[in-house]
């Protein structure tokens, strides 16, 4: 039996493929530089680096996958995000718009040409909201969008301990 494929869009140093190329999937990451190489750090083991700009790929392309991971570029978002005032006043972040687009668009010709539904998880700033719609989830500074709530830590119902009882008891550290 064949491995379960995940691609992994803007891979950059493949932070989404190590861990699932840990849990046996095959990865296959797009990125438009080989960041592993130029940071003079070998790739992760089960990650192939396929270079090219994410925008050109068409969802047909990827219609094996088993699932689609993707977390475009944040500067722009991040920088209009800031509390300055030249920050405030750039122009929307078209760019980054339009390459956070760009993975649900894949998604949606993956899905057409495979012929069954193909999950997808996108990570971005919390800034990005602001231009690309809220969130589904967020946990600490990761901020998700996409197929969200069967990958995350469930946390409903959950009480915050008082310090002095979870110091006694070592295990909730």
């Amino acid at each position: 039996m064949s491995k379960p494929i995940c691609y992994d869009l803007y891979c950059g140093l493949f932070g989404w493929g190590t861990a699932f190329a840990q849990e046996g999937y095959q990865v296959i990451g797009f990125d438009i530089e080989d960041m592993s190489a130029v940071l003079g750090i070998p790739r992760p083991e089960g990650c192939e680096l396929r270079i090219r700009d994410v925008r050109s790929i068409h969802g047909s392309e990827l219609k094996d996958a088993t699932c689609i991971v993707g977390s475009s570029p944040c500067q722009e978002f991040s920088y209009r995000a800031m509390p300055w005032k030249k920050a405030k006043a750039l122009p929307p972040p078209y760019l980054g718009i339009e390459l956070f687009n760009a993975q649900f668009r894949i998604q949606r010709e993956a899905i057409e040409a495979a012929g069954h539904y193909i999950p997808m998880v996108v990570e971005n700033v919390r800034g990005a909201q602001k231009w690309v719609g809220k969130a589904r989830y967020h946990y600490g500074s990761f901020y998700l969008w996409g197929d969200v709530p069967a990958l995350m830590p469930q946390t409903v119902g959950a009480r915050k301990l008082p310090p002095e009882i979870s110091e006694r008891n070592p295990q909730r550290k």
